[in-house]
């Protein structure tokens, strides 16, 4: 079993687990997260989301990003200058739509999350673009769901 570095298993689903999860999926959070979809720009219901706490797959739950590391880029996404843990993003070089970019994708289930641009804030520089759909929200002081039914950390310090 391969774990991160704050403890969470990041042992790809079974396909079978994978298709379950996938049936709970509204077909917009389809779209994106299993075919590589984007959300239009300023409808997301994170975009101007101000809460504090973390933003999970919503797929698999896995904690991607933390309030503190969000920022109001305008461009109409939810935007962080950091993940929360090393293999909890993956990376990928995207060629389509006539450019080159990095799509991200959910380090457990590899669930498409948007891409990240090197024209954020310090200290990174990076600006990880998302689509809203593609996460969930967990406010500090609550426990953090566990779909998979692992052994995960219930929160993240």
């Amino acid at each position: 079993m391969a774990r991160s570095e704050l403890g969470f298993d990041l042992t790809p689903p079974t396909p079978e687990k994978l298709r379950l999860l996938a049936e709970k999926l509204d077909p917009e959070a389809r779209r994106i997260l299993l075919d590589h979809g984007t959300e239009p720009p300023f409808c997301g219901k994170f975009d101007e989301y101000e809460e504090e706490g973390l933003y999970t797959c919503a797929l698999c739950a896995l904690p991607l990003f933390s309030s503190r590391a969000k920022f109001h880029s305008g461009s109409g996404w939810p935007s962080f200058y950091q993940g929360v843990g090393e293999g909890h993003i993956r990376y990928l070089r995207d060629v389509s739509h006539g450019m080159v970019r990095t799509e991200i994708r959910c380090g457990r289930c590899d669930s498409h999350l948007g891409h990240v641009f090197e024209d954020g804030p310090r200290p990174t520089g990076l600006r990880y673009c998302l689509n809203s759909v593609a996460m969930d929200f967990v406010p500090d002081g609550q426990a953090l769901p566990d779909p998979l039914e692992r052994d995960d950390p219930s929160a993240i310090g």
